[in-house]
Formats: C-alpha cells, sequence, structure tokens
C-alpha cells in the first residue's frame, strides 16, 4: 500500500478533514481544518472527496517521502515548494514516484498549509473524523518524524484542471465581517463601538482554539454578574475579564462561561485561520439584526 513517510514535521503538523458535528451535547467539539477552503481546494485537486483527510502544516517545514506513485497538492499559506531539491509550484497536482523528497519552506504570508494525497490519508477515525482536536486531544496524534502515512480510497472524479489561482494575499489590516450578540448588551455602548471602529492585533497567543487579540484598550463590562455558561461557535468574538477580545477557531471549547460580544461571520473564518502574530484587523458591523441567544 502506498504511504507518505514523514522525514521532518516542521513546527507542528496534524492530520485534518471537515470534523466531527453532530457530538457538542457530549462535549466533544467539530474541529476540522482551520482554513477549510484551502483544505477542501487541496482535495479538489487530487480528486478527491471533501471529507478526505488532509495534513495541515503550520508555517511549513514538512518533509515527507513518498512510498509508491502518488499525487498530493499543497495549497493554504504561501509556502516554497520542491520535489528532489527542485522547485515546483502550489496550488497544483505534483506527481511523485517512489522515493520522491518532497520538502515544504516557510511561510512569509499566512500560517498554515495544507498537502493533500489522492486517496486522502487513512489514519484511524474517532467519532467518525480523522481530526486531531487539540483542545481534546481527540483524535491522532499529531504528525511525527518516521510516521508512515497510508493512503485511503476517498477518491472521486479526476478534475478538469491541475492548478487553481491561489487566493491573494490578505490584506493588513484585514476586514472581517461580523454581528453584535448575542451578549453584546453586557458591554458598554462605548465598549460595542470600539470593537468595530478600532485595529486590533493578533497576539503571539494563537492556536488552533483561538487568536487572541490586542488593541488600543480593553472592552469593559456593563453587567458584572457571572454567566452561566454558554454554546460557542467558532468565529465568536468571546471577552475575558482582561477585556482583551478572543476569536475562537477549529478547535474552540464547545461551552464557555464569559460574554460573546459579537460573532465573525462563516465566510471569513478561513481568513481568519490564517492570521498569524502581528497581522491586524478589524470588524465590519453586519447590519442584519443581531445574533440571538
Amino acid at each position: 500500500m502506498a504511504c507518505l513517510e514523514v522525514v521532518r514535521t516542521g513546527l507542528f503538523t496534524t492530520v485534518q478533514d471537515r470534523g466531527r458535528p453532530g457530538y457538542a451535547s457530549v462535549g466533544v467539539g467539530e474541529s476540522g481544518a482551520a482554513d477549510r477552503f484551502a483544505h477542501d481546494c487541496a482535495n479538489r485537486l487530487v480528486g478527491n472527496q471533501s471529507g478526505a483527510a488532509t495534513l495541515e502544516v503550520v508555517l511549513g517545514g514538512l518533509a515527507v517521502r513518498a512510498a509508491g506513485t502518488v499525487s498530493v497538492a499543497v495549497t493554504g499559506a504561501r509556502t516554497p515548494v520542491t520535489v528532489n531539491s527542485e522547485s515546483c509550484a502550489d496550488y497544483t497536482m505534483l506527481h511523485l514516484n517512489s522515493g520522491d523528497l518532497l520538502e515544504l519552506g516557510y511561510t512569509s504570508v499566512g500560517l498554515r498549509s495544507y498537502l493533500s494525497i489522492r486517496g486522502g490519508f487513512d489514519v484511524p477515525a474517532v467519532m467518525g473524523s480523522r481530526s486531531t482536536d487539540t483542545l481534546s486531544w481527540i483524535g491522532p496524534d499529531p504528525v511525527a518524524a518516521g510516521d508512515r502515512l497510508p493512503v485511503g480510497a476517498e477518491t472521486d472524479s479526476w478534475p478538469a484542471d491541475e492548478l487553481v489561482p491561489p487566493p491573494a494575499t490578505p490584506e493588513d489590516p484585514l476586514m472581517m465581517h461580523a454581528r453584535p450578540g448575542p451578549r453584546d448588551d453586557w458591554f458598554t455602548a462605548a465598549s460595542v463601538a470600539a470593537l468595530f471602529r478600532e485595529t486590533w492585533t493578533v497576539s503571539a497567543d494563537t492556536n488552533r482554539v483561538g487568536a487572541k487579540l490586542e488593541g488600543p484598550g480593553a472592552l469593559h463590562r456593563s453587567v458584572t454578574d457571572e454567566m452561566p455558561s454558554e454554546a460557542m461557535v467558532a468565529g465568536s468574538l468571546q471577552v475575558p475579564p482582561n477585556g482583551r477580545p478572543i476569536l475562537f477557531l477549529a478547535d474552540h471549547p464547545v461551552t464557555g462561561g464569559y460574554p460573546v460580544i459579537a460573532v465573525v461571520a462563516e465566510d471569513d473564518l478561513p481568513a481568519a485561520a490564517q492570521l498569524r502574530p502581528g497581522h491586524r484587523v478589524r470588524f465590519h458591523r453586519e447590519v442584519a439584526s443581531k445574533i440571538p441567544r
């Protein structure tokens, strides 16, 4: 059976698919690829079903050797790609012969790259998903040097094109759309206005759970009562007692005890997953009705 042998993992590499929805009632989050768009694009390029597992690589640095003839693609954060030390393109399908060494350089823009293989990575599924949840540690262990990742059979028809245009470099500051609520009324009017007026910066404390944001000042609550735990979704902007918002990402907790001042639009989450420390963001207030409780 064909597989990829892991030579070097880079900073942090995990197996991810489209997650395990439907288990929030038992305390298990959805998880899955942080940048769903890049994950889906990688699968399309090699003719996989969208649920096939890919490798999510933080900041690049991954090196794998083909054991058998395989077809792969690299998407997400732009990273130099080489096969046997020869430069190759990302966002296109690559064909590897047995023994070929594929290496990802280190990213200069963006945070997470995705490596797909035709058939997907056939690691054991947990609760219907091959995703690694870094909050609960459900799913496979992070990828380690020496691992042999077998190829699965989650294929679809071959794509009509062997390359797609890569996305534009994200703007700085990046504008994201957000709807107020469900607990914006727990904050002063000035703080709600500041959330949408000010420019925020992604701190060094960012991971698959969420990105902590720093700004010119703290967001202040008008209601200081203790709040019972409430359901959380990806894109929630939760504000802990220090007044600095946290943008929840793929491995966010199922519930939380701090108020959510606003929720980022689902379409903007792939871009949010690519924010690296130091990148600036702003929030555009959507005119639709606020998020219901």
